[in-house]
């Protein structure tokens, strides 16, 4: 069976392809600091090196959701 691709529009096709390089890309690891997370389903990263299994966006290890939760509990640790 073939992919199934965006047929119409070449915005939405680079849209498509910015999330899928986004998802398979390799992400640094935050307990051993490696470029080993990698994408296991949909929410669930995993570090290859340490063994280290993180939830986090659908497409994208960090959230911009997230990434302003840790601020502010940075902020509230200071």
């Amino acid at each position: 069976m073939a992919k199934k691709s965006i047929r119409y529009g070449v915005s939405l096709r680079k849209r498509e392809q910015a999330v899928i390089r986004q998802q398979k890309a390799r992400y640094k690891c935050d307990t051993c600091g490696k470029e080993a997370v990698r994408r296991k389903g949909t929410g669930i990263w995993h570090c290859s090196y340490c063994n280290a299994t993180y939830a986090g966006g659908a497409y994208s290890f960090h959230t911009a959701a997230g990434d302003v939760v840790s601020k502010i509990l940075n902020r509230q640790a200071e």
